[in-house]
């Protein structure tokens, strides 16, 4: 347990509108794409955007005779999956088929893992807040192929399919039923994506469909899901309806929302909800049936016949675990503890892996705080406004590093570093070079900045009037002052002579 969490209980989303109340229960599948160069069982290249129909070996096109053979880096990655998520490693699993037709599946199966997965049990610590925490548990990961993509829309007559993506290493993750809102929901998905970015086992490109989520969801009344926990008896939830392959965050809120109001229509008008697979049209706001939901025995699952069992050894799962990256709750807490940045600088600078490993660069040997500043504020802002990331800055962290020393030895003024900045995100250079060449650097001559203090309270004796009456107004002739020397004044020095000239 992160000792700078407070774990929250379950707070269920009350549907407003509804004739009496009514909470609601989620539990997710989400298929993530293994970050590998190969597929599952084949050496097939799972390289994105590739002539249709061009990644792909005999395997994968279940020619006859061809068989399957384990791709190791892919058992790698889920396990080091499940170690991110504190799960259960299976020394043993084994593949299952599942058996159904469809065009986009030449084999007429899926190889997949029903009845022994390779990783059990673990958790997600999902953020609800700043400090706050929500813990959903996981029931398993298992190893699966994809399947290809069948095409629709470019021919008015004929459909068209694509085997590139047939046979790439999925893990499917399942969730127990433990969400409770849409707002969790996705900030559930978010979290996995976060954590398999860290982990580097995933991409999490739900543009491409590298990470999608199947989303089942049901509601009860309150009180029932408690019984729920009490007993493990499914029969005090309500009926569930799964919404299928969900690829946006901003979708599985909208969609969960939907089916809800929904349900509780059927319900509250002497209706029975029917278990079904649906889908989502984000452009009517809406679910819709797909088909009747069906359950492991419609798919006919029995072990493939075509590979053994697999089986690792403990050892080799400790060489994995000893390699383990430093993960975003771990970062976040450290960050926190040993810079003392707010938990939600933390929390923003290690949303992203890359972001973090900027900020730290950034960071290094210098004052956290003030790394996090520049990089959160000036930074992340200006990357926003250009739609950039970190991968394509144009300030490097060495750059920004020489900044915030440039601020800390005195050599330049706060603002004086916003204009280096700016020299530094359009041209490039190093800063100390620039601040030297282009005679940036602050006026710490207490001899000249006294002869500007002087001068402007010369010239404006009644301003020195008003300043003694009111030693706020000071401020006014630390401006000039400021301004007289293009800024490059040391602020703190212009701040003391001008309160000790006016005798304040």
């Amino acid at each position: 347990m992160l000792d700078h969490l407070t774990y929250a209980a379950p707070q269920p989303k009350v549907i407003q509108g509804a004739k009496s109340d009514w909470e609601l229960v989620i539990g997710l599948e989400v298929h993530a794409q293994i970050a590998s160069k190969a597929k599952l069982f084949s050496g097939a290249s799972t390289e994105f955007g590739s002539e249709p129909n061009s990644n792909v070996a005999f395997v994968d096109a279940a020619m006859p005779g061809m068989l399957p053979v384990i791709n190791e880096f892919c058992v790698a990655q889920a396990v080091r999956t499940g170690l991110g998520l504190k799960a259960a490693i299976n020394l043993r699993s084994a593949f299952d088929r599942k058996n159904y037709f469809y065009p986009d599946l030449p084999q007429g199966y899926q190889i997949s893992q029903l009845y022994h997965p390779i990783v059990g049990e673990g958790e997600v610590i999902v953020d609800m807040g700043p400090g706050i925490a929500r813990r959903v548990r996981i029931e398993r990961i298992h190893m699966e192929q994809d399947a290809g993509k069948s095409i629709h829309d470019m021919d008015p007559n004929m459909s068209f399919v694509d085997l590139n993506r047939t046979g790439v290493a999925l893990m499917e993750i399942v969730s127990r039923p433990d969400i409770r809102g849409p707002e969790e929901a996705a900030a559930y998905v978010a979290k996995l994506r976060q954590i398999m970015r860290y982990l580097g086992t995933c991409d999490g490109n739900m543009q491409n469909g590298n990470l999608r989520a199947d989303v089942n969801v049901s509601v009860c009344k309150p009180g029932d899901y408690e019984r729920f926990m009490e007993t493990g008896d499914f029969g005090h939830l309500g009926t569930r309806c799964e919404i299928k392959n969900m690829n946006s965050l901003r979708f599985i809120q909208a969609a969960i929302e939907y089916e809800a109001r929904r349900q509780i229509a059927i319900i509250e008008d002497g209706g029975t909800v029917v278990q079904e697979t649906r889908l989502y049209d984000p452009d009517k706001g809406e679910t819709r049936s797909m088909r009747s939901k069906e359950e492991a025995h419609d798919y006919r699952y029995f072990p493939d016949p075509d590979l053994l069992p697999l089986e690792i050894d403990q050892t080799w799962v400790d060489d994995i675990a000893a390699a383990m990256p430093e993960l975003p709750d771990e970062k976040k807490a450290r960050f926190v503890k040993d810079l003392g940045l707010s938990e939600y600088d933390a929390g923003v600078l290690t949303a992203e892996v890359e972001n973090a490993d900027y900020f730290e660069a950034v960071a290094a040997g210098r004052d956290g705080k003030m790394a996090a500043n520049w990089v959160i504020n000036e930074l992340f802002g200006r990357l926003n406004k250009e739609g950039l990331t970190i991968a394509t800055s144009p300030v490097t962290a060495a750059q920004l590093g020489g900044v915030i020393d440039l601020i800390a030895k005195g050599d330049i003024s706060g603002k004086i570093a916003k204009d280096l900045f700016e020299i530094l995100w359009n041209e490039g250079g190093d800063p100390a070079a620039i601040v030297e060449a282009r005679g940036m650097k602050q006026v710490t001559d207490l001899g000249a900045i006294e002869a500007a203090v002087d001068e402007i309270i010369t010239a404006n004796p009644a301003q020195v009037e008003k300043a003694r009456a009111n030693p706020k107004l000071a401020g006014w002739f630390v401006g000039q002052v400021l301004k007289a020397t293009g800024g490059k004044a040391n602020p703190a020095a212009v701040n003391d002579l001008v309160a000790q000239k006016l005798g304040l």
